[in-house]
């Protein structure tokens, strides 16, 4: 890699050059775009941001739903040596002020929809220049369309070192705050031709539909990074998926590959209206990330539609994926192997390095990790330690180099000295008839001493009592399925399961629900 080096000149102008300029390169509900007016449009970027005294190593947030406009405001920043900020879409006024203060964005991006909450979270900002409406918006307003129109010419890229921030993720905050995390110029590059082209085979024909959204990394590496490297097509859905939505986009504009995530599949497959002849008949790829894939789903999913999911692994801190199923030879219930350019380490509480068949936190070295955590040095520390990145997972490994997914290191625990995956107990739960979802979680008994509890969320119609679902047919089911020792000592039936705004499973706020009613008991 040339130390000079713009990541937009590589992903944008580069398709232009190479004769993809008519090539429509994203499409959304109310337009397509070429790569030839992302060119254009990007390159005025720049100097509208100029207007403002936005200048090269400035961040701006983008609030932006899945639509055109993100790239030209994303590859436009990054051209212009301006860092973009991307901020989840489905968070709330506090939310988005905490972040809005911890980046110090000079400007905010964001579409009509959700201007209202980001006006309120902006109120007494020092340092923030504008807030700018992308997708129409009140004519009072700065509106992107006109501030992009008003520039008469495109401005030549900035001078940018391949070492330089490019962009920052927020991570999904499973375990607290999010994080600000710094990804370089360079990085783009590893991570679409790592795990884009190498593994996954992204091809230039290929049109992209990705229901996991832009805002976070499995989702602008599905559906910008991956893509724009090879020449690709991207299909956009701005609003939340569904398992009608994510159909009516796979029969509407006939997708070669398809994200998504586990609770996506599983709804999908829920749902009787969903079946192969409703969707994309060129459809030759389906994957899964953000949270390990339950192996149920897989095959489920296998019998309807005679395709595979590929399951992987990745995160915020090393901006897409390191660990996959290969793509030809898929095995459920397993993490898969490293993908190129990366490699593996488990290692025990000591730091040092456990053999196969053991449990060990996952260490990951490869040339797409982040800079470090924006203002947190401590937390930069203890998760990016020279050349390693720690990923907070529990990983088991066997002789033939396959990796399996045990549970995050916090969240895992010992029964009678034996490591409990709560993943897997979870697992085997939700293989139930009867089981939606299910997380599992440490407990103690009455002679202080740590079980496994869960908590489940029925099938929509079922009901404990009525259906009977009981506890005693839960525990055998768990007992057959996993082994003895690893069944939950209590069940807690709930209606929902809280989670990230992406999706994710946050345990520690379950584990800190029971602690608090363990003390209410106590009490009493």
């Amino acid at each position: 890699m040339l130390r000079d080096y713009n990541a937009a000149v590589d992903f944008v102008d580069r398709n232009v050059a190479e004769g993809r300029g008519d090539k429509t390169a994203f499409i959304d509900p109310s337009r397509n775009l070429t790569y030839a007016e992302l060119q254009d449009a990007a390159a005025r970027v720049g100097p509208a941001l100029a207007r403002f005294s936005i200048e090269q190593e400035d961040r701006i947030a983008i609030v932006l739903l899945d639509t055109v406009e993100f790239p030209v405001l994303f590859w436009g920043a990054v051209r212009a040596g301006i860092v973009p900020v991307l901020l989840n879409t489905r968070l709330t006024v506090d939310q988005y002020r905490y972040l809005l203060e911890d980046s110090r964005a000079k400007a905010v991006f964001v579409s009509t929809a959700l201007l209202p909450q980001i006006e309120e979270a902006s109120i007494g900002l020092r340092g923030l220049k504008a807030i700018v409406v992308v997708g129409g918006g009140p004519t009072s307003m700065l509106r992107l369309d006109r501030l992009l129109a008003a520039e008469d010419e495109a401005a030549a890229p900035a001078r940018t070192c391949a070492d330089d921030i490019a962009f920052w993720l927020y991570s999904s905050g499973t375990t607290g705050m999010p994080k600000g995390v710094m990804h370089v110029h360079s990085s783009i590059k590893v991570m679409a031709q790592n795990a884009g082209q190498r593994r996954i085979g992204y091809r230039e024909d290929d049109v992209v539909f990705s229901a996991a959204k832009l805002f976070f990394a499995y989702g602008i590496s599905n559906a910008m990074f991956c893509p724009m490297w090879v020449g690709a097509t991207s299909v956009f859905y701005p609003e939340r998926p569904t398992s009608q939505t994510v159909f009516e986009v796979l029969r509407g504009h006939q997708p070669t590959l398809f994200f998504g995530v586990p609770t996506l599949y599983a709804a999908i497959l829920a749902d009787p209206e969903c079946t192969p002849k409703n969707a994309s008949q060129r459809l030759r790829l389906c994957f899964s990330a953000g949270e390990a894939l339950p192996a149920h789903i897989g095959r489920a999913w296998k019998q309807r539609f005679g395709l595979d999911i590929v399951n992987g692994v990745g995160s915020s801190e090393m901006g897409h994926l390191f660990l996959t199923n290969l793509p030809y030879a898929v095995e459920y219930g397993t993490s898969g192997v490293p993908v190129d350019g990366y490699k593996l380490r488990l290692i025990d509480e000591n730091g040092c390095d456990v053999g196969d068949d053991e449990i060990g936190e996952l260490l990951v070295s490869g040339e797409s990790a982040a800079a470090g955590y924006w203002n947190q040095r401590e937390k930069s520390r203890r998760t990016f330690m020279g050349e390693w990145t720690r990923t907070g997972d529990k990983y088991l490994r066997r002789a033939d180099g396959v990796y399996t997914f045990c549970g995050r290191a916090d969240d895992m625990f010992k029964v009678s000295g034996i490591w409990v995956s709560p993943f897997e107990v979870e697992e085997a739960l939700v293989s139930h008839p009867k089981v939606a979802e299910a997380a599992v979680v440490p407990a103690e008994d009455d002679d202080g001493l740590i079980k496994p509890k869960a908590f489940i969320v029925l099938n929509q119609g079922c009901d404990e009592d009525a259906d009977g679902v009981s506890y005693e047919e839960l525990k055998l089911h768990v007992k057959r399925t996993i082994g003895p020792w690893k069944y939950p000592r209590w069940i807690e039936f709930v209606d929902s399961l809280p989670k990230t705004a992406t999706g994710k499973l946050q345990r520690y706020m379950l584990r800190d629900q029971n602690k608090n009613q363990t003390a209410e008991t106590t009490d009493a």
